[in-house]
């Protein structure tokens, strides 16, 4: 069989082609290499370094997993599983050479040249997949959000806790050079006290939004609905359910699970953190895409994070950059796509207070006298403050976080986005996602294991 273009376009892969990736050009750049990754030359592995894996779900994330895991050296995927036979070929066509396909992916939990499973199936189906592969003995990278629901994390939580496997969640920031970078000055001190983070993520387009174009020969004949449908309720054959998931709330987990749960992830690396938020009030609503989805498409959520406020907006009527921002007493840390900023301040008067203005001329016209005595530098030694950028790969990029996992595989050391860091990031969505319905702050109770209503 001939192979295909491997490059399985992602929504970002494919809009970087179009848009590039330039850095912020600023006072002073420099740029970040992947030291752990050094892919350009294939590196020797002999049969005991290689890893088989076989992937569950081939559908948009899918694809782009297998494609960007086949090309790392020493891994091999040997079988694809999906409820939907066309993925099956298209499986074939990513990997360019037979392999195993299959509608039950419990046939490749059996299959003893099976080391490590990719699972990259809808919201509602993780916890099953997950489980079932961590009962049978493999390593697991799982796409985010880890859970569908609270349960289900505790769950998955529980099943990783038992085994001795590798189980890596698939939210990529953890692996960024560009996250490393600001977890870097920020362990520095560089902005002194911090006191505020805010992040922004915004999609202006119906790709965006989930409208995705309906496979034309989707039909009950080669798509098992019923199994796919797992324990939503179940209802007729629905081709926009299938192709269109994230936008209810049995299969997905919406804004908050597909983009929310990215900016908590590379928050929570960056502050040297493993916990949910203490409490969390979310708004919001359906405002552009009124299609019948019942999670909302705008979702801006307040967070109190390692005793830390934290403002995050999302929106799908609304194209902008998705940057973080870590605010502090010296200045700010901006963390965006392809790369970070550094910006100081002085955090002191740079002039007389214009409060002076209330004082009677000779009074305000001393104190200014006496401002000027005490803060002016001396002349041609004016303070220069110096912003610097970072510019580095794209932060959300497959390939590096794909890389740690396999390279655990081999090794057995832990990763840092294990079970424990995906149910807690996922936590943070579900607790906005339920404050959002409730129309309420809510919280964690950890001893009844539930959300609770703030009141």
């Amino acid at each position: 069989m001939e192979s295909m273009n491997k490059t399985v376009f992602s929504r970002r892969a494919f809009l970087r082609t179009t848009a590039g990736a330039a850095g912020a050009s600023l006072v002073a750049v420099s740029s970040l290499r992947e030291p752990e990754l050094t892919l350009a030359e294939p590196q020797p592995t002999g049969p005991s370094d290689r890893v088989r894996f076989g992937i569950v779900g081939i559908g948009m994330e899918g694809s782009g997993l297998l494609s960007t895991a086949i090309q790392l050296p020493g891994v091999e995927c040997v079988a694809a599983a999906d409820l939907y036979d066309r993925r099956h070929d298209l499986a074939k066509e990513i990997v360019g050479k037979p392999i195993r396909t299959t509608r039950r992916y419990q046939e490749l939990l059996d299959a003893k040249d099976i080391d490590a499973i990719i699972v990259a199936v809808p919201d509602h189906w993780h916890k099953q997949v997950v489980v079932d592969a961590l009962a049978a003995g493999k390593d697991v990278y799982c796409e985010k959000p880890m859970s569908h629901n609270p349960a289900d994390g505790l769950a998955m939580v529980a099943a990783a806790k038992k085994t001795d496997r590798i189980v890596q969640i698939g939210a990529q920031r953890t692996s960024s050079v560009l996250c490393a970078k600001a977890k870097e000055l920020l362990e520095q001190g560089v902005i002194g006290d911090l006191n505020l983070i805010e992040a922004t993520y915004g999609r202006n387009d119906p790709n965006g939004a989930w409208e995705y174009p309906i496979p034309p020969d989707l039909s009950p004949q080669n798509l098992d609905w019923d199994t796919w449908q797992g324990t939503a309720p179940k209802k007729p054959f629905d081709p926009y359910a299938f192709a269109r998931w994230r936008c209810w709330k049995e299969y997905g987990t919406g804004v908050a699970g597909d983009l929310l749960v990215h900016l908590i992830s590379g928050m929570q690396f960056v502050l040297g953190i493993n916990e949910f938020p203490k409490r969390v009030s979310a708004f919001g609503g359906i405002y552009r895409w009124k299609d019948g989805r019942n999670m909302p498409d705008v979702h801006p959520v307040l967070f109190e994070y390692d005793n830390v406020p934290v403002y995050m907006r999302l929106t799908l009527g609304c194209e902008s950059p998705e940057v973080t921002r870590f605010q502090g007493s010296k200045g700010s840390i901006e963390l965006r796509e392809f790369s970070v900023i550094f910006a100081p301040q002085a955090g002191v008067d740079l002039s007389p207070s214009y409060y002076s203005s209330s004082f009677p001329a000779a009074m305000r016209d001393a104190y200014v006298k006496q401002w000027h005595e005490e803060h002016d530098p001396v002349p041609g030694k004016e303070p220069a403050p110096q912003s610097i950028t970072y510019n580095g790969n794209d932060y959300d990029d497959l390939r590096p976080h794909l890389w740690k996992f396999f390279q655990a595989v081999r090794s057995r050391k832990p990763v840092v986005q294990d079970a424990v860091f995906g149910h807690n990031a996922a936590l943070g969505c579900h607790l906005a996602n339920e404050s959002y319905f409730r129309k309420t702050p809510v919280y964690w109770d950890p001893a009844s294991q539930t959300i609770k209503s703030m009141g």
